[in-house]
């Protein structure tokens, strides 16, 4: 089905306090040559006490609100990936309908971990194109440092806290989704998990502390195996070439894993943009944080096409090809 759904804009947020790796060198035993030369992280951004995902979104979404001046009224959905929502329920969506008073909505959270941001450009243009959706907003928030465990060094370098989001519009005639390819992986869910009841997965007993639980190894050796083959099925449904794509944006994971990624992909580093340098692995929000970046930064240019791919906890991942052309 070709789409009627273009990005018409996007937002950021990001908390004002730092966990540098000096930070982190009086906590846990590492270092910051250490940390920068596994993950290419140096600092991350970290919510405050009181500060929760819903927050961080709605300062996304006003930071993309004042830089566009787009109306929000007539928004008919709202996506939020996250796995960090301030509640069970309700949601975080449903907050953010509170907040801005957009009176005749949907609202919904989706958890794909750190593919949710994709997740929730997928399922907006898949309303967007049935013409059953006129307006969406899908945002990404993240407060991971709440359940990130600073006793296990080998995760507590990782993870920051961080809000993307876009707003995605109805435009038969200029849309932004070209192709998108998607893949799951449940048998490896118990290589990066977050308990809640369970205690077993696959019949393995499981940590049970309510922090994040992570085997690098083996999340990296899934990530460099299964991506390269999915960016290639992801440009042969576009029908473009490697040359042809100006922008790559993966999950900003870490640093040695992207590096591994472009490798084994055929990707050059100098097209591939990143969020992890300065704000950490920030889930779901990683990719629109990157892209944000680049975009105030004066790389991501309107006409650019641009490939995004979220992966992570599931095990599970979606990429799409974009055109990007914002409305500003």
């Amino acid at each position: 089905m070709i789409s009627k759904a273009r990005i018409t804009a996007i937002g950021a947020y990001v908390p004002e306090s730092k966990l540098t790796n000096a930070d982190l060198e009086k906590m846990v035993d590492t270092n910051d040559e250490w940390i920068v030369q596994r993950t290419g992280i140096k600092e991350r951004r970290m919510a405050g006490e009181t500060e929760y995902s819903s927050m961080m979104a709605i300062k996304a979404i006003e930071n993309l609100r004042e830089n566009y001046k787009m109306e929000l009224k007539d928004v008919d959905c709202i996506i939020v990936a996250t796995t960090t929502s301030d509640y069970a329920f309700p949601s975080v969506a449903c907050q953010i309908q509170h907040h801005f008073h957009i009176t005749n909505t949907g609202a919904f959270d989706l958890n794909a971990t750190c593919a949710g941001f994709t997740y929730g450009l997928h399922i907006a243009n898949s309303l967007i194109t049935s013409e059953t959706h006129r307006k969406i907003l899908v945002v990404a928030s993240e407060t991971l440092s709440k359940v990130t465990d600073y006793k296990d060094r080998s995760t507590c370098i990782l993870f920051g806290d961080g809000a993307g989001a876009v707003l995605v519009e109805y435009d038969a005639e200029n849309p932004s989704f070209l192709a998108h390819h998607m893949g799951t992986n449940g048998e490896g869910g118990m290589n990066v998990y977050r308990t809640t009841f369970a205690e077993t997965m696959h019949d393995t007993p499981l940590t049970r502390s309510g922090k994040m639980v992570q085997n690098g190894r083996e999340v990296y050796k899934w990530a460099v195996r299964t991506l390269p083959v999915g960016i290639q099925a992801l440009l042969h449904k576009a029908d473009l070439s490697k040359k042809e794509i100006n922008w790559f944006i993966p999950h900003s994971a870490n640093l040695r894993m992207v590096e591994s990624i472009c490798e084994k992909s055929g990707i050059s580093l100098e097209k591939t943009l990143t969020s992890m340098e300065y704000y950490g692995n920030t889930s779901s929000a990683s990719i629109p944080l990157a892209l944000n970046l680049a975009i105030e930064e004066g790389k991501v240019m309107n006409g650019d096409k641009l490939l995004l791919y979220g992966f992570g906890g599931g095990l599970t991942h979606l990429g799409l090809v974009i055109k990007w052309n914002l409305s500003r």
